[in-house]
């Protein structure tokens, strides 16, 4: 239960402070007042859309905090544990700040939370019910969920949900496979000849940059074998180098003998002869595998042909035809286990589709089964609101399978007596439409899980309703009161007369502003007001004396 609503900078309210009592509360005041600022604000309080537009004129901020009132033992206690909440005294904090760049701030019992954690916690305290829910019993899939609330189903509605999804998920995944075969079958063609060209290559990493050096050497084997036996000369022959470096070194052991200091010297003369000696060799060694070999160089250039036609096609070294063959190798390994997903997908989905099928099915004979029961509630209710002679009706009928099940649901009604019921698209009176809307509110409500004792907020549901219709409304509201907390934006006296606290709402000016203020009405004040109701600005005393009548007849109720 809403014990107090504090609104601070939102919209034309400045600073508005109310206490809710028990049992039937009402919010009256003329058209335009700010009526709809208790809506609105709990709108937010319950996890809503903030926008800049709610905070006042040159605010920073505006502010709301409620205080309810919740057992220890109602689930809510569970879900705030869960998140680390907790109630303090059997009563629970709720604020939300809207910043003027439309940032908002959520907060529980003073410590920060999201705004979907407000709206997992909103239905164990309250619901709101406007206008547009009206419009909403036209939405064919709002009529179902409507049911599947009464019935229970949400979990199973969900269970479809997912299955459903997931079906259709490995269906389009069976498509793209399917449509994708023909293509597959000639890329695997390619692949496989790619791989064989490739493996029947034998190729080796850094092959081709080995035959490309040997390949130039056999074809300047002559000019190499000329050079290589000049250079040997030059080092090694008479008069070369060797025999220049041998005769300083006999010259600088004699030196040595005499001056010592020739020791590095000597060391360096000896370190260089050892170093020419064995280029010497090398030299002599590398002129003589300098052979002329027309076989072997018609075998490199044939092999280096080989490769660069491979080059031309897959890469253009070895390594990246290497790469080129484990990728398609891959490739080619996917493509074969095609099959084998194929028929692992076909087996998923016909099991996906079974299950589907059978939840489906239940859910069709759970939705008559609840039709039938909410039927007579609402043909129940309705009689209450002085619509005894209308019959409301749920029509099941099968449809394309989605993912609430395989049911189109919709509500139809038979206004009078003798007449074939019809959607509730072709009632033509809004009155008729508002109290449908409310018989099939007090049916939910009256199934719902959360428990009793919630705020629900009523916001002109009365729209269209007068005369002896509007009495009824009022005791319907007043019987719903008994066993939670009702706050309902009215403009039919009758409504209002039934309440057992009475707010007032209007619009003051104070200072250049404009400001709304909601006041509780006492005795005498309730008398005026619901006076002016009846009568309009000009308050009469027959308005009065029928004002003081529908009071007594709201406490008698």
């Amino acid at each position: 239960m809403l014990v107090e609503l504090l609104v601070e900078n939102f919209a034309v309210a400045d600073r508005v402070r109310v206490r809710f009592g028990p049992g039937l509360n009402v919010l009256t005041g003329e058209t335009g007042s700010g009526k709809s600022l208790i809506v609105d604000s709990l709108g937010l309080l319950f996890g809503g859309r903030a926008a800049s537009e709610v905070v006042r004129s040159g605010a920073e901020r505006a502010r709301i905090a409620g205080i309810f009132e919740v057992s220890k033992r109602s689930g809510l206690a569970k879900v705030l544990e869960e998140s680390g909440l907790e109630l303090e005294d059997g009563e629970l904090l709720i604020e939300r700040e809207v910043l003027a760049n439309g940032k908002s701030r959520g907060f529980v019992g003073s410590k920060p939370v999201t705004a979907a954690l407000l709206r997992d916690i909103a239905p164990y305290l309250g619901d709101l019910h406007g206008q547009h829910d009206q419009q909403r019993l036209f939405e064919p899939d709002e009529q179902s969920a409507m049911l599947d609330q009464y019935a229970g189903l949400e979990g199973e509605v969900e269970k479809a949900g997912r299955l459903y999804r997931e079906w259709q998920g490995i269906d389009r995944e069976l498509q793209e496979l399917e449509q994708r075969e023909q293509e597959i079958l000639r890329q695997r063609d390619l692949w496989t000849f790619q791989k064989q060209e490739i493996e029947a290559a034998a190729l080796k990493p850094g092959e081709d940059v080995a035959l490309e050096n040997e390949l130039r050497v056999l074809a300047n084997v002559l000019k190499l074998r000329e050079q290589s036996s000049g250079a040997l000369e030059a080092l090694n022959g008479e008069g070369g180098a060797l025999d220049g470096l041998r005769q300083a070194l006999r010259r600088v052991v004699e030196l040595r003998r005499i001056d010592e200091s020739l020791n590095d010297v000597l060391e360096g003369l000896r370190s260089a002869e050892i170093s020419l000696d064995e280029a010497a060799r090398d030299l002599d060694r590398y002129t003589d595998r300098l052979e002329a070999d027309p076989g072997r160089l018609n075998i490199v250039e044939a092999r280096l042909a080989e490769i660069d036609k491979l080059r031309r096609k897959y890469g253009q070294n070895i390594e990246e035809i290497l790469g080129f063959y484990d990728r398609v190798s891959q490739d080619l390994q996917l493509v074969e286990g095609a099959d084998e997903r194929r028929v692992g997908l076909r087996k998923q989905s016909e099991k996906l589709r079974g299950e589907y099928a059978a939840l489906a099915a239940e859910l069709t004979a759970a939705r008559k089964k609840a039709a039938a029961s909410l039927e007579k509630k609402i043909d129940g209710g309705l009689k209450d609101l002085n619509m005894e002679r209308s019959r409301f009706s749920i029509a099941i009928q099968s449809s394309d399978w989605g993912v609430s099940g395989a049911d189109r649901v919709e509500y139809r009604i038979a206004t009078n007596l003798g007449e074939e019921a019809k959607a509730l698209t072709k009632i033509a009176s809004g009155g008729e439409l508002s109290r449908v809307a409310l018989a099939l509110k007090v049916a939910l409500i009256a199934k719902d899980r959360k428990g009793d004792g919630r705020t629900l907020v009523f916001d002109e549901v009365d729209a269209g309703i007068g005369g002896s219709a509007a009495e009824q409304v009022a005791r319907k509201l007043k019987r719903l009161a008994s066993g939670n907390q009702l706050i309902c934006v009215t403009h039919l006296a009758q409504i209002a007369a039934f309440g057992e606290q009475h707010f007032s709402v209007e619009k003051r000016e104070a200072k250049g502003r404009t400001h709304s203020v909601v006041e509780e009405l006492n005795a005498e004040q309730r008398v005026k007001e619901i006076g002016r109701m009846l009568g309009g600005q000009s308050i009469t005393a027959e308005a009065l004396k029928y004002a003081e009548q529908l009071i007594e007849m709201g406490v008698s109720a």
